[in-house]
C-alpha cells in the first residue's frame, strides 16, 4: 500500500521527516518497506530558470537559428543559439542553464553542455514545454508572463510539487488503516505516546446540500445480508474532462493513472478515506431504478476490461429498472454502465457489502481491485454516507454540476460496536509487565476506544466497528502494547525451561533421515497442501468423497487438500525440467488429509522424487540415468539406516505406478515404490521418467529407530565371487532369484546381486538373461574349491527346479 507523506499531512500537521515518521509508522505494526521520492515533474525543473530575451538576430550560419542574449537575474547576460521559430526580442522564457539535467518522457536524463552551434556559442537552452515535462507541444519555445522577474526558479512558477511516498507492508487484519485516514489515526496515537498532540483534520461535508430534486432514482435492496448498507445519490449538469493537476499529481504519487475527473475524484476518496465508490452513467439506468440483487447462475455480463464473465447465483449484482446487470457490487463495473467523455449525470454509490460474498466472487472471477481488496477485509460501515457526501463535493469541485437528488440510505440493521473488558492482570500476565493504567487509558482513548466503566480490576469497552480486528480482550492488549511501543517493554534476561530426555524421538529420526538424503545429493521441498480437485482423475485409489474442500478456496488450483503428495511433487520436478534442470532428487515430509464417515484424518508421509541424470553433467563424470533399481537401494538404505531389515515385497497394488513394488515389514506396509505411469507424466507435461517412493511415515516411525546396532569384526577370510547368466521367463523377477538363493544356502552366502539384464531378439520368446553374483564367505575358514562347487551346484538345481531356469 503506498501512501503520500503530503496527503498524509493534510490530516496531520506534522513536520517530522519521512524517515522518522517511516520509523514510528512501523512501530506502530503498518511496516514502512520503503520511501520513494516522486516529483510531479521529473528532476523538478532544478536548474531552470526565468529568462528575459534582451536581443534576437539571425544565426550567421544558419537560416533556422536564431542568436540571443538573456538576462537571468544574476547581471550578466548570456548568449543563447535557440532553433524554435517563435522566439523573439522581450519574451520571459524558460531556460535550462549549464548543468541543468531534463529528461524526456521515457525518464531518461541528458545534460546541458556549455558548446558552439554553428560557429556561435551557446551557454543554456531556451525550453518549449515537452522539454520541461510541462505537457507534449513542441511548436516552439514557452512564453510566459512578462510580470514574472528575471532569475525566479521555475520551480516555484509552474507549483512543481514533490512528495515522499511510504510503501507500507500492510497485514491483512489491519483494514482500518488501508487509507491516508486510517494511516493518520495510527500515526496520530503514536505521536500522543511520544508527547506531541496534534488535532485529526478530516474533510468537511458541511456544504454538502442538496441543489434540486430533478433526477430521482429508487433504490431497491433485495439481499441486504449481502449489502447491509446501501447508499446513493445523483448528481447531473457534469462536464467530463481531464482532472486539475492537484487531484492528478496525487493519484500519481501513489501509483494511479489519472483517467477522468469523475473517475479520478471516486479514486482519491478511495485512497483519502478507505471507501470504495462508483459512478454510474445516469443515462445508461434504464428505469430509473438501481436494483442490489443476484441473478442466476450462467448470467452473461461484461465488465469494464471488456470481458464477458458467467455470474454465479452468489454473486451480488447492481441492476438497472430491467434487472439487467450493471456492476460486479464491490469488484468491478460493467461496461456499458461506465462514466464517459459523453457523460452528463451520474448516480453516484457508496456501499457495505459483505466481506466474504465480495472475496467469493473476486476469487471466483479472478479479479483483485482497489476496492474488492477493501470490502472483503472489512470496511468501516458508519462512514458510508460520510464519504458519499465527501465525493459529492469534490465531483461538484472539479467537473461542475449539482446535486439532483435527496441521499437514499439503506441501512435496515445497523452495526452494532464490538463490546470487551479489559482485565488488568490479564494484561499484566500476557504483555509480561505493568503498564501504568493512565498510560493505557490514554492510549485507548488516542485509538477511538470508548470506555463504559472503570474498575479497579479493568475497563469496559466499547471498540469502533471499523476496527474488525479487534474483538476480543487480546487483540485489545495487541493494541496497547503496539502503541505503547514492544521496544518500551522491559523484559528479563533469564529463562526458564525444562528441556525433556528423549532417546529417539520423532524428529531426530526425520533429522537422521534428511541428512541421509542430502548426502545423497537430495534437495528437500515443501509444498503447498491445497491442491486441484481434478487431480483425483488420475488415480483409482483416490476418491472425489475423501477431498477436504475449502469452503472459501483462494483459486480453483487451490481448492481442496491433497490426499496424495505425488502431484505437487510432479509440480516441482516439471518446473524444474522447463528449467533445463534435469538431474532431479527431491524428498518432503507432508501430510495428506481425507474425509471418512467417521471424521477427518491426516497422515504423515515421507515422498521421494528421482528422475533424469543421478548426477549433474561434469566432464569427469560419466552420466547414468536414474533407474528403478537406483530408487529401490536409496529405500533400502533409509529403512536399513532405521534399523528396519528382513523386509517382504510384494506387488504394488497403487495405479500410479507402470512398475512397483511394496515393502513391508511383517502385515505393516512401509513403502510402495516404482516407476511413475506415463499418463500421469503426460498431464503434467514430463517427458523422461520419474520414479517415486511413499512412506508410509506413521508406520516407519512405528518400527524404526528401536533396533539396536550390532557392530562385528571383518572377517580374517576371504569372500568369493561366483557368477550365473540365468535364462529365465520374463515373469520371474529377481526378487524371487534373491530369496531362492538364500532359502537355498544360509550359511555361506552373504550377497546375492543382479548386475547385467538382457532381452532380445536372439533369446526365446517370453525368456530373458539374468545375471547374477554371489558372494560367499566363511567366518572361521578359508573356503576351497570342493565347497564352493558345492554350494554353486545347490543354488543351480534349486533355480532349475523352483523356475525353471536354464544357465547360458
Amino acid at each position: 500500500m503506498k501512501i503520500s507523506y503530503n496527503w498524509l499531512k493534510q490530516f496531520l500537521k506534522i513536520d517530522w521527516e519521512a524517515e522518522k515518521t517511516g520509523e514510528l509508522l512501523t512501530d506502530l505494526g503498518l511496516e514502512v518497506e520503503g520511501i520513494e521520492t516522486v516529483e510531479s515533474i521529473k528532476g523538478s525543473l532544478e536548474g531552470v530558470v526565468i529568462g528575459k530575451v534582451l536581443t534576437c538576430i539571425q544565426h550567421p550560419n544558419a537560416d533556422r537559428l536564431k542568436v540571443t542574449t538573456v538576462d537571468l537575474g544574476n547581471g550578466t547576460p548570456v548568449q543563447i543559439v535557440c532553433g524554435a521559430p517563435n522566439v523573439a526580442a522581450g519574451q520571459t522564457v524558460p531556460v535550462a542553464t549549464i548543468g541543468t539535467i531534463l529528461y524526456d518522457d521515457k525518464g531518461e536524463g541528458f545534460k546541458i553542455k556549455k558548446g558552439k552551434i554553428r560557429g556561435e556559442e551557446s551557454h543554456g537552452m531556451i525550453c518549449a514545454e515537452d522539454e520541461l515535462g510541462l505537457g507534449s507541444s513542441h511548436d516552439g519555445i514557452m512564453v510566459l508572463d512578462e510580470n514574472i522577474p528575471a532569475g525566479t526558479l521555475a520551480s516555484e512558477v509552474f507549483n512543481i510539487e514533490k512528495d515522499q511516498v511510504f510503501e507500507i507492508g500492510l497485514t491483512p487484519n489491519r483494514a482500518d488503516a488501508m487509507s491516508h485516514l486510517g494511516t493518520a489515526r495510527d500515526l496520530r496515537a503514536g505521536l500522543i505516546q511520544q508527547g506531541i498532540s496534534l488535532e485529526l483534520i478530516s474533510p468537511s461535508v458541511s456544504d454538502f446540500h442538496v441543489d434540486d430534486r430533478t433526477l430521482k432514482f429508487d433504490v431497491i435492496v433485495e439481499d441486504s445480508d449481502k449489502a447491509p448498507r446501501y447508499v446513493g445519490v445523483t448528481i447531473s449538469d457534469i462536464t467530463v474532462k481531464d482532472s486539475p493537476e492537484w487531484l492528478q499529481n496525487r493519484l500519481k504519487a501513489i501509483g494511479l493513472t489519472p483517467i477522468n475527473n469523475i473517475v479520478d475524484a471516486t479514486n482519491y476518496v478511495l485512497h483519502e478515506l478507505g471507501q470504495p465508490l462508483h459512478a454510474f452513467d445516469a443515462s445508461k439506468v434504464k428505469g430509473n431504478k438501481v436494483i442490489v440483487k443476484t441473478l442466476p447462475t450462467g448470467t452473461k455480463f461484461t465488465t469494464l476490461d471488456e470481458v464477458e464473465r458467467e455470474l454465479h447465483e452468489e454473486d451480488l449484482m447492481i441492476c438497472n429498472g430491467n434487472e439487467e446487470p450493471m456492476c460486479l457490487a464491490g469488484v468491478f463495473g460493467g461496461l456499458n454502465s461506465g462514466v464517459s467523455e459523453n457523460t452528463t449525470s451520474i448516480f453516484l454509490e457508496s456501499a457495505y457489502f459483505n466481506p466474504v460474498s465480495i472475496r467469493k466472487t473476486a476469487k471466483r472471477h479472478a479479479l483483485n481491485t482497489d476496492a474488492s481488496f477493501r470490502f472483503e477485509r472489512g470496511i468501516d460501515p458508519a462512514i458510508t454516507k460520510y464519504a458519499l457526501k465527501r465525493a459529492a463535493n469534490l465531483i461538484l469541485e472539479v467537473a461542475g454540476g449539482k446535486v439532483s437528488s435527496e441521499i437514499d440510505d439503506l441501512y435496515p440493521t445497523k452495526f452494532e460496536d464490538f463490546q470487551v473488558f479489559l482485565s488488568y492482570e490479564k494484561m499484566d500476565r500476557l504483555i509480561g509487565a505493568e503498564i501504568p493504567r493512565e498510560t493505557v487509558k490514554n492510549i485507548l482513548a488516542s485509538l477511538d476506544i470508548k470506555f463504559n466503566s472503570v474498575t479497579d480490576g479493568g475497563i469496559g469497552l466499547t471498540i469502533p466497528a471499523y476496527r474488525v480486528d479487534v474483538t476480543r480482550e487480546a487483540d485489545v492488549i495487541e493494541e496497547i502494547l503496539r502503541v505503547y511501543g514492544y521496544n518500551n517493554d522491559e523484559f528479563s534476561h533469564k529463562l526458564n525451561t525444562s528441556i525433556s530426555f528423549s532417546e529417539f524421538d520423532d524428529v531426530k529420526i526425520e533429522n537422521v533421515i534428511s541428512n541421509q538424503l542430502v548426502s545423497q545429493g537430495f534437495n528437500e521441498t515443501m509444498a503447498n497442501s491445497l491442491t486441484k480437485a481434478d487431480y483425483i482423475s488420475l488415480s483409482e485409489m483416490l476418491n472425489e468423497e475423501h477431498n477436504v474442500s475449502m469452503l472459501n478456496p483462494l483459486s480453483n488450483d487451490l481448492g481442496v487438500m491433497r490426499q496424495s503428495l505425488l502431484f505437487s511433487g510432479l509440480e516441482s520436478v516439471v518446473y524444474n525440467i522447463n528449467r533445463k534442470n534435469n538431474a532431479l532428487k527431491f524428498f518432503e515430509f507432508g501430510k495428506t488429509y481425507h474425509k471418512f464417515e467417521s471424521g477427518y484424518k491426516e497422515q504423515k508421509h515421507l515422498t521421494l522424487f528421482v528422475s533424469g541424470s543421478r548426477t549433474k553433467e561434469r566432464w569427469n563424470v560419466n552420466q547414468k540415468t536414474s533407474d528403478f533399481f537406483y530408487l529401490k537401494g536409496i529405500v533400502i538404505g533409509l529403512l536399513n539406516r532405521l534399523g528396519i531389515t528382513k523386509l517382504k515385497t510384494t506387488p504394488t497394488k497403487n495405479d500410479i505406478f507402470s512398475e512397483g513394488i511394496t515393502l513391508s515389514l511383517g502385515k505393516i506396509k512401509l513403502v510402495d515404490l516404482g516407476v511413475v505411469k506415463r499418463s500421469i507424466n503426460k498431464e503434467f507435461g514430463i517427458k523422461q521418467e520419474v520414479l517415486f517412493a511413499d512412506f508410509n511415515w506413521e508406520n516407519v516411525l512405528k518400527v524404526g529407530g528401536k533396533s539396536k546396532i550390532k557392530v562385528e569384526d571383518l572377517s580374517k577370510f576371504q569372500s568369493i565371487k561366483r557368477d550365473f547368466a540365468l535364462l529365465i521367463d520374463k515373469e520371474v523377477t529377481f526378487n524371487e532369484i534373491y530369496n531362492l538363493a538364500f532359502q537355498a544356502e544360509k550359511n555361506l552366502l552373504k550377497e546375492v546381486d543382479l548386475f547385467d539384464v538382457y532381452e532380445g531378439d536372439k533369446l526365446e520368446k517370453g525368456k530373458k538373461s539374468y545375471a547374477v553374483s554371489f558372494l560367499l564367505q566363511d567366518e572361521n575358514k578359508t573356503l576351497n574349491d570342493k565347497q564352493i562347487d558345492k554350494v554353486m551346484q545347490k543354488l543351480q538345481q534349486t533355480f532349475e527346479k523352483n523356475m525353471g531356469a536354464t544357465l547360458r
